[in-house]
């Protein structure tokens, strides 16, 4: 009789603890359903901030599971959980009963990381010096041409010459925007397959005559880096040091152009570098 009593005691406690947890994860994805409705959904997403070791961590989620790494990766955005039976839990109640936010979100998503193939400044010959650095500078105070936040990141050289380090094209994609800018100096602009556009700015010059509409690849040589724009005559070069502007935008609910942190994208492609004979 004891031994009888203690086992339903047993299977009461954990059925009031599955019950508990379950409501917890149901209040929980109730609570970032409500914020998905209420708010902006880009501004959930603007800084991607997450971890390359954790990125490459829901690839392997995915191989076992009905989710994309892209479908993990926005769980972790929206939750700040990695692990994989949490992310399942969230996702499900999100996608049973917010499936059209939840896709929304994912072709953000799609468009910012989907295309991604190459670091966008290649390796240099093997012993060489030359390196590149960057910082999370997205966003912060610029006051050229007025007071703004900083929508990209700077690729600073190791060696401030101009024309030294190569760029290349982070994916596949169309030229959509090419030529001087008075902020960004000679730019290039290419929109991935996905709907993502990648704008490289303040090159020294152009690998070729890129025309608006024709197609480029990922790794295919875009310009040099170098230090032009912040100038009304095209041209202007020598106002700051050598660096590569990096931004990435996606199309907002609107239809304008939502400027998102390419400092993690970044970090992941490190490991994603061609090499290139200079130095």
């Amino acid at each position: 009789m004891k031994k009888k009593l203690c086992i339903n005691l047993l299977i009461l406690t954990a059925l009031v603890c599955f019950a508990t947890a379950l409501t917890g994860y149901v209040r929980r994805a109730a609570e970032i359903a409500n914020l998905l409705v209420e708010e902006d959904a880009m501004e959930l997403l603007r800084q991607q901030e997450v971890p390359a070791e954790k990125y490459e961590s829901f690839g392997d989620y995915g191989e076992d599971s009905e989710y994309s790494r892209l479908s993990y990766l926005l769980g972790y955005l929206l939750t700040g959980e990695a692990g994989a039976r949490e992310l399942d839990s969230y996702l499900g109640l999100l996608y049973q009963y917010y499936p059209q936010e939840v896709r929304q979100l994912e072709e953000y998503e799609e468009a910012i990381w989907g295309d991604l193939e190459y670091f966008p400044v290649p390796l240099p010959r093997q012993g060489s010096s030359l390196a590149v650095s960057y910082d999370n500078s997205w966003m912060s105070e610029r006051s050229f041409g007025g007071k703004r936040g900083h929508e990209g990141t700077d690729l600073m050289a190791s060696l401030n010459e101009r024309g030294r380090y190569p760029v290349v094209s982070m994916t596949d994609g169309v030229v959509e925007k090419v030529g001087w800018l008075k902020l960004g100096g000679y730019r290039i602009g290419i929109r991935s397959p996905s709907g993502g556009y990648f704008y490289y700015a303040h090159l020294y010059d152009y690998a070729r005559e890129f025309q608006e509409g024709e197609e480029v690849k990922a790794g295919e040589l875009l310009g040099f880096m170098g230090d032009s724009g912040y100038g009304e005559q095209e041209g202007t070069i020598g106002q700051f040091a050598v660096h590569l502007h990096v931004g990435i935008y996606v199309e907002g609910n609107q239809g304008e152009e939502v400027s998102v942190n390419p400092y993690w994208v970044l970090k992941w492609l490190e490991k994603r570098r061609l090499r290139y004979g200079y130095g």
